[in-house]
């Protein structure tokens, strides 16, 4: 358990900083290799979560401390990354040190989120014992909501409450406790799977493309019209032209280029093909 006191607690205070280093590299390597026999029940989890985003459902992260924390950085990256609108992947916080004791809490903030039933939650919790986790896992249950865990305790309260329980045994953290350490970062490391998976089982990507870029800033746009000229089989200049017509979506783009189509077209195009830009371009060649 992260809990427990690591076997070399006593020696930290005299160590070199590269002895010091040295050890929570070789800690940060054994936990990301403990997701290894996780990988199953995380490719579960995606199936599952995919199934119900693909109804319209929307994908809840609830997690409390360093956990919520980690949740609120997934949710917040996948609206630039895949094109998703915001209120698609929630992530909901206790974020003051006695919120996460709070069953009613946790309870609460699942009702205000209006769960249905194509939606997913997923539980983010080291100890797998957190008390605002459980409450939001407690009114999801009731609504049939599909729930997932993502934990570093096997055999928690919250891995027998969930549908999907992925059970990552990081062990004892450096400093005792510390969770956002290891967990922390196993629980980041499960999270970038679920959510790219699922997205990109939706079609929110292209080959390993990120398709779906919201281009927002000077870095952002440069990238964008790298990818519409290299799928788009075009230009720079004709990217360039493609991405103003397309207000910017790269999608939309590419299909004006790779289908000789105006901007409109391309867009009932990936509307008719449930946005699968892969569909659109079928053996599609730019005239």
């Amino acid at each position: 358990m992260s809990e427990d006191l690591h076997p070399r607690a006593d020696e930290l205070d005299n160590l070199t900083a590269l002895d010091f280093v040295e050890l929570m590299h070789a800690e940060d390597l054994a936990a990301v290799e403990a997701i290894r026999p996780q990988l199953r029940q995380v490719a579960r989890a995606v199936e599952e979560i995919t199934t119900r985003l693909g109804a319209g459902g929307r994908l809840h992260y609830f997690g409390a401390g360093t956990s919520g924390l980690v949740a609120r950085l997934d949710a917040a990256e996948c609206p630039a990354t895949f094109g998703v609108a915001a209120d698609l992947v929630q992530a909901h916080s206790a974020d003051e040190p006695d919120q996460e004791d709070d069953r009613r809490l946790g309870i609460a903030e699942a009702t205000k989120a209006r769960l249905g039933s194509s939606d997913a939650v997923v539980g983010i919790s080291a100890s797998g014992r957190t008390a605002y986790v459980l409450g939001a896992f407690e009114r999801a249950a009731a609504d049939g909501v599909l729930t997932v865990a993502v934990i570093c305790n096997p055999g928690s309260p919250l891995a027998r409450a969930a549908d999907v329980a992925i059970e990552v045994e990081t062990g004892p953290e450096v400093i005792g406790g510390s969770t956002r350490l290891k967990a922390g970062t196993v629980q980041k490391l499960v999270l970038n799977m679920l959510s790219t998976a699922v997205f990109t089982r939706l079609a929110r990507t292209h080959r390993g493309r990120m398709v779906g870029v919201v281009a927002s800033n000077d870095k952002l746009r440069a990238r964008a019209a790298r990818l519409v000229a290299d799928v788009g089989e075009g230009s720079t200049e004709e990217a360039a032209r493609a991405l103003d017509g397309a207000g910017g979506n790269p999608k939309v783009a590419i299909v004006m280029l790779r289908r000789g189509v105006t901007a409109d077209e391309a867009r009932a195009l990936l509307a008719a093909a449930n946005g699968d830009l892969g569909t659109v371009l079928a053996e599609s060649r730019r005239p």
